[in-house]
């Protein structure tokens, strides 16, 4: 019997534990050792030794709260590792420290205004540490009887609650019991009750009772019975954004605003406000402030004003730290006719400590693409990794992890259970890369609207053509040979 249950439960753990793959869902973090040195695959990072480096020391400063209004440019190729080396910085700070991602373009909207996008943005990567004291119950359950009237409408009840040196008996009313039956708390349950709001937090099993059922679920958590007595007062800590705090004390958007994500511009009157109550709740030991970090990714998508912004924005007192990340090499300013590197101005850049992200070594490569295929649950053939890893080196990285799934589609078709290098043959047929589309555009330049020369249009910024590697000449292009 106890094998029925145990496939059972594995079966809809399979059906009810399945989640979507991103881009980049096999980063766990930046993959250094206690010394902050990079190891050469962990924690789904691959490469990039020095920025990754850079990276934990910058992470360190910000975890020890001494680094904040400070700047990083993070600036290299495409996939190079930029986006996947912020990831794994979100990933080591974890969930107490806020960490905001933004993209260039999204602060363009009619309807809010550039700068109060980016205050937002820079107010959602402030955080709050707010302490305070509340009363709880806490013991282990003795017994739970539950009393109905005639009609079923109303219920009462009373729990029996135990520590190593008592045992109390609380009466309970119909919300108690409905919120006992929404915990699914048992006899043998820890049990955490707030006495300001009535909230029920179950803590685990105890281990008095670990021998009473044969069958238990792997997730199951064992604690300690409390010892003590059962009411007592504990400090309790909630960490809030500074934006969730504007946005609750907003009237003309309110609480709900933080569900519907729509908060529209905010008074700086209020913000002032906020700002004066946060100080003093920092001087009364109530608070302290978690300076966090805001990521902007294509930051060469921002214009002038936006960077005038962010110049003054950095010198606030209330500033998280600032990471950026950029592709372009030396391009115009959004908003203005002058040159500058990374579209950046000067005068901003002299604020930034800068790390450089390079290209992939073909060793690297290799093993990235291995970690995504693990990721991916798909494995390879002999020899079709050596292949894969091949078009990654000749076209780029991100079109040889795209083919993944498409190969394994294939492998699937012909009933498969790996991806051979014939998969891999087909996919790169059926999708072409950057190289072999400018190659099409240039042979169908009569038939397609709106057509320029590729060597006019398609600068990468470095002032070569875009596709120039991939060998995207109209009369010499021709499909890599995949061996």
């Amino acid at each position: 019997m106890a094998t029925n249950i145990a496939t059972t439960s594995a079966t809809l753990r399979d059906v009810t534990k399945m989640e979507r793959i991103g881009a980049h869902s096999h980063i766990h973090g930046l993959g250094l050792d206690e010394n902050l040195e990079p190891r050469a695959s962990s924690q789904g990072m691959i490469g990039q030794g020095p920025a990754r480096r850079a990276a934990g020391i910058i992470l360190k400063m910000v975890q020890e709260g001494k680094i904040a209004g400070r700047s990083i440019l993070m600036a290299g190729p495409p996939s190079s590792g930029k986006t996947a080396i912020a990831m794994g910085m979100a990933m080591t700070l974890g969930s107490d420290v806020p960490f905001v991602t933004l993209t260039g373009s999204e602060i363009y909207s009619l309807e809010m205004s550039k700068t109060e996008s980016l205050t937002q943005a820079f107010r959602r990567a402030i955080g709050v540490r707010i302490k305070e004291e509340t009363e709880i119950i806490e013991g282990e359950v003795v017994e739970i009887q539950v009393d109905r009237s005639v009609t079923g409408a109303t219920k009462t009840g009373r729990l029996t609650l135990k520590t190593t040196d008592m045992e109390t008996i609380y009466d309970l009313g119909t919300k108690m019991i409905d919120q006992l039956t929404k915990e699914k708390v048992l006899a043998g349950d820890v049990i955490q009750i707030d006495k300001t709001s009535g909230r029920i937090s179950k803590l685990g099993r105890s281990y008095g009772r670990a021998r009473d059922y044969d069958a238990l679920g792997a997730d199951t958590k064992f604690v300690q019975c409390p010892d003590g007595e059962l009411q007592t007062r504990k400090e309790i800590v909630h960490t809030v954004s500074l934006h969730e705090i504007d946005v609750i004390n907003s009237k003309t958007q309110g609480f709900l605003a933080l569900f519907a994500g729509d908060t529209g511009e905010i008074k700086p009157e209020l913000r002032e406000q906020i700002n004066a109550k946060v100080s003093e709740w920092r001087e009364e030991g109530k608070a302290e402030i978690v300076p966090g970090v805001l990521f902007i990714d294509e930051v060469h998508m921002l214009d002038i004003e936006c960077f005038s912004f962010l110049n003054r924005a950095l010198e606030n007192e209330l500033s998280p730290l600032v990471v950026m990340a950029s592709n372009r090499g030396i391009t115009q300013i959004r908003g203005t006719k002058y040159m500058s590197p990374h579209g950046i101005p000067l005068d901003l850049l002299d604020r930034v400590l800068i790390i450089s992200t390079k290209k992939y070594e073909l060793d690297d490569i290799k093993q990235i693409i291995r970690v995504r295929a693990q990721e991916e649950d798909v494995t390879f053939e002999e020899g079709a990794l050596d292949a894969l890893t091949q078009i990654g080196s000749q076209t780029s990285l991100r079109y040889a992890l795209n083919l993944i799934a498409p190969s394994s589609h294939v492998a699937k078709r012909r009933k498969a259970s790996e991806i051979g290098v014939q998969d891999l043959r087909l996919a790169y047929k059926y999708f072409t890369d950057v190289g072999r589309s400018l190659a099409f555009i240039e042979e169908q330049q009569g038939l397609l609207m709106f057509g320029e020369s590729a060597t006019q249009t398609s600068s990468n910024g470095s002032g070569q053509p875009m596709g120039t590697e991939f060998n995207a000449n109209a009369s010499e292009a021709a499909p890599m040979e995949i061996s």
